[in-house]
């Protein structure tokens, strides 16, 4: 199973067999500037709109099931782009941070930040699973979000507040519909966990955080995240383009109370956790 968590908790779940195993991957996902954590995979996606919680959230399911596998969001990766080819990685050529530059200058860098995010989103999906996972009874890999809430939550959302121009977006796309076709089962998620809270609670905890990048982020922002989340995972109003992905399984879980330091809260979560993964 897959994982996604976003500010709300998106879990979107999907199904690989290996020989008699059938794999549960789960994608957390959070709701930033960019793109949300709330998804769940079998694969499952958690889905959360920003600072919802999610990455708490997934220390608290690796720590209660050490047996899962958890992929982490590239956050470093973006806040410190470099030439990947040898050429140019033998000089340590860093082309910035471009976490900070889509926060600066949005209608710049959207279009780069969204198709950056999208592919390293997409090849964490595609990374082999670990031994000791396909060698668990029951396993379940964890994505803190995924390609799915990159297109439907965060590209979106910036295409509708004017920072993809619509030849951008519509680039942008055909490019994901191409990808994921191509791509198939292996992608594929089981499940949503929708981690949902206000946007006002969001914006408290964010600047708990501190995050640089994250300073100038308003109410509004996370009030927009948040109707995309609502419209995808629970209103069901968003167009989707992917068959297996419109009547995806979403557990939503409320996460307005803090759970960080709340041992029975944190125990009622993983319960409705494990229970929603069963029946996947």
């Amino acid at each position: 199973m897959v994982l996604s968590l976003n500010n709300e908790i998106m879990i979107l779940l999907h199904s690989v067999k290996f020989n008699t195993l059938a794999l549960c991957q789960f994608t957390l996902l959070d709701g930033r500037f960019i793109a949300s954590d709330q998804t769940l995979e079998t694969s499952v996606e958690p889905l959360k709109s920003k600072a919802v919680g999610k990455s708490t959230l997934v220390r608290l399911l690796g720590k209660t099931f050490p047996e899962w596998q958890m992929a982490t969001e590239p956050v470093a990766k973006w806040q410190k782009v470099q030439a990947s080819s040898s050429r140019e990685a033998s000089s340590s050529q860093n082309f910035g941070n471009l976490l900070q530059m889509v926060y600066q200058e949005p209608s710049r860098w959207s279009y780069t930040f969204q198709i950056y995010s999208f592919m390293s989103r997409l090849k964490a999906q595609l990374e082999p699973l670990s031994e000791k996972l396909l060698k668990t009874q029951e396993p379940v890999q964890i994505f803190e979000r995924s390609v799915y809430s990159d297109r439907y939550i965060f590209a979106k959302n910036l295409f509708e507040l004017g920072h993809l121009a619509e030849i951008e977006w519509t680039i942008y796309q055909d490019l994901h519909t191409f990808l994921l076709q191509e791509f198939g089962d292996r992608i594929a998620l089981h499940g949503f966990l929708y981690l949902q809270a206000t946007p006002k609670k969001c914006l408290e905890r964010l600047h708990q955080r501190g995050r640089p990048e994250e300073k100038a982020i308003q109410l509004k922002y996370l009030e927009q995240l948040h109707t995309q989340h609502e419209n995808w995972l629970v209103k069901k109003t968003t167009e989707v383009h992917f068959e297996n992905l419109r009547n995806a399984p979403v557990l939503v879980l409320d996460v307005n109370n803090d759970f960080e330091d709340d041992p029975a809260e944190q125990e009622e979560l993983m319960r409705k956790v494990k229970a929603f993964i069963k029946i996947l």
